[in-house]
């Protein structure tokens, strides 16, 4: 009998430095696949996925802006989900964090690869070109992964005391494993930095080339997606899907409407609850693997938290995470070698 997995679609900070050639490396013979998605590219006089990907050398202004990022996260991403053995592994669910929600749709089959490519397109090209403030993140834990509620309290007394300052606009924008991530305006991204007290040596941490993602700062974003497409862009998934707030869309008989409005209204303006998501993935198909998809393993630490968070399977602590990765790993980013070769 196969081990079933839930497989994980990856947002927008997992293309860097490190993962530059990830396609050359790992998908040379999905060329025809690339060429497809590069098709939109050249529509919209976007460099190419594989012009950006064999580039001489890794360069943030070019790599991690939204118009680009978000494509060559897609094109990664997609590639290795095309890359998954079946006779190797049962897909039982597919999720994902922030961006990773339109990556789902496309690996469940709600939307083709073609269309999939043109939504994290537009999407990040909207973001790159209009979108508004910052994101910043903030730990919940300390370094070993255990939750510390004062953490909690600090950030929450923060926002709301700041939040009174004229032409301030902060808000809770990812929850992410034992991490938050905030969406503030300029003035809010400001103010949180100069007063929340530094944890870990990094934190308050502000994710370069980010906008203030999943807030009502995004609604003018919004407001163009569903200007651009309709409902007919998408279809009920083949598998099913766990969305931002953990609500399972199912096969076969779905709302697509719904799916649609849900896809580019609530989804790009209010919080995204990715371990809700994670925590429903575990409780209600209990699979034996939980599967990231690449580029990068950036994603891996904040799954493992909420797995410690919930005490999944006896894990209670960053540990306890590593040894049971060691004998029988649980999460599998493709992202890592040595992981990507079990389930390739």
């Amino acid at each position: 009998m196969k081990p079933t997995a839930v497989v994980i679609c990856p947002g927008r900070g997992t293309y860097n430095k490190p993962e530059l050639g990830y396609l050359q490396r790992h998908h040379a013979d999905k060329l025809e696949f690339l060429a497809s998605l590069d098709r939109c590219r050249k529509d919209n006089q976007q460099p190419s996925l594989s012009d950006l990907d064999g580039a001489e050398r890794f360069r943030p202004a070019l790599h991690t802006t939204g118009d680009n990022a978000s494509a060559l996260i897609y094109a990664c991403a997609m590639a290795d989900f095309l890359s998954i053995a079946s006779e190797r592994v049962e897909i039982v669910a597919i999720t994902g964090n922030s961006m990773g929600w339109y990556l789902a749709l496309a690996a469940a089959g709600a939307c083709s690869f073609s269309e999939g490519m043109r939504i994290v397109n537009t999407m990040g090209t909207l973001m790159h070109q209009q979108a508004e403030g910052k994101q910043l993140i903030y730990p919940r834990c300390d370094d070993q992964w255990q939750h510390q509620p004062h953490l909690d309290e600090r950030l929450k007394s923060t926002i709301e005391r700041l939040n009174r300052e004229p032409e301030t606009a902060i808000f809770p924008s990812i929850d992410l494993g034992l991490m938050s991530v905030i969406a503030a305006n300029q003035r809010g991204s400001d103010a949180l930095l100069a007063a929340l007290p530094r944890e870990q040596d990094r934190y308050p941490m502000v994710l370069p080339h980010h906008a203030a993602f999943h807030s009502p700062l995004m609604q003018p974003v919004s407001d163009v997606a569903f200007d651009t497409f309709d409902a007919s862009l998408l279809t009920v998934p083949k598998v099913p899907l766990i969305d931002g707030r953990g609500a399972i869309w199912q096969p076969y008989g779905g709302d697509t409407q719904a799916l649609f409005e849900y896809t580019f209204g609530e989804q790009v303006c209010v919080t995204y609850n990715y371990s809700r998501a994670i925590e429903v993935a575990c409780k209600e198909f209990a699979p034996d693997q939980l599967i990231i998809l690449g580029p990068g393993s950036t994603l891996g630490a904040p799954t493992a938290q909420q797995l410690v968070s919930m005490q999944w399977s006896g894990i209670d602590g960053k540990a306890a995470f590593k040894q049971r990765q060691e004998s029988h790993p649980f999460v599998l980013s493709m992202g890592l070698e040595k992981q990507r070769s079990r389930v390739v």
